[in-house]
Parts: structure tokens; C-alpha cells; sequence
């Protein structure tokens, strides 16, 4: 990004926290790795961690680097619509359908189980992200143009 993001300009990227506990998904994750499959972590977990986020930007010559922890909540109007849309991620969705149809039940199951519904019947939960900003070294964005 930096290469191709002409001086001044911002380069941002967020991550959700996989070691903090910010993923939406942990609480399948975790039930999955109960159930004997491995965790639903990406290959380089480790880059989602905002100190890590943030030497990434300085070490690609970003300046002014800022990072900020996003703290957002997920409501779903039923279970069945948490389930239809956490079955969709690319890592979750083979893993699901590799189980027994009495593993995909105690699935729900325990997953019912960690997210009770509210009285009209939704579910919710939280999650973190770590975002980052830095912007390309060279003239700034309040400079006027023609200055150098």
C-alpha cells in the first residue's frame, strides 16, 4: 500500500484482535476445538495484535502512526440467523460440515447455550478490532498545493 499511496496519503487497515478475545466468531472456534477440530485461526494471528499493527506501519516507513482498539456489538434476530451467517466463513463453513449431524446439533447446542436469546428472541454478542493509520512520508495533506 505504502508504494502505491502517493506522499501525504493515509494508508489504514483494521484486524480483528484473534488473541484478545475480539473475534465474533471465538465462541465457535472454541466450541469446534471442543468438538475435536483445530483452531479457526488465520496463519499469521500474531499481525492482529495492535503492537504489531503498529511496527508493521512504522517499518514500512509510515509516519504519523496511530492505532485504536474498536469495540462493536453484534445483534442477530435469531439464532438461526447467527448460524446461517457464521456457517459462510471460509474456515468455519468446511469445518461445520465435516462434523456428524449430532456434532452440528451439539453445536448449536453449546453455542445456544454461551448466547441466550432476549425475550424477542435475539442474540448478541462483542467483539475487538484493532485498527491502524499512518500516512506516507512526504508533503502533508494540509500543505497547499504546489508547496513542496
Amino acid at each position: 500500500m505504502v508504494r502505491v499511496v502517493r506522499p501525504g496519503g493515509s494508508v489504514s487497515a483494521y484486524a480483528w484482535d484473534m488473541l484478545g478475545g475480539g473475534f465474533p466468531y471465538a465462541a465457535v472456534s472454541q466450541e469446534l476445538v471442543a468438538l475435536g477440530s483445530p483452531a479457526l485461526l488465520p496463519p499469521s494471528v500474531d499481525a492482529s495484535r495492535i503492537e504489531a499493527m503498529s511496527a508493521l506501519w512504522q517499518d514500512a516507513g509510515l509516519v504519523d502512526v496511530e492505532t485504536r482498539t474498536i469495540s462493536v456489538s453484534l445483534t442477530y434476530a435469531s439464532f438461526d440467523e447467527f448460524w446461517r451467517i457464521a456457517q459462510t466463513g471460509p474456515r468455519v463453513a468446511p469445518r461445520v460440515a465435516a462434523l456428524t449431524p449430532a456434532d452440528v446439533a451439539l453445536l448449536q447446542d453449546r453455542l445456544r447455550a454461551r448466547w441466550p436469546a432476549d425475550d424477542s428472541g435475539r442474540i448478541g454478542c462483542s467483539a475487538l478490532a484493532n485498527a491502524v493509520k499512518g500516512r506516507v512520508a512526504g508533503r502533508s495533506r494540509r500543505s497547499p498545493p504546489g508547496t513542496p
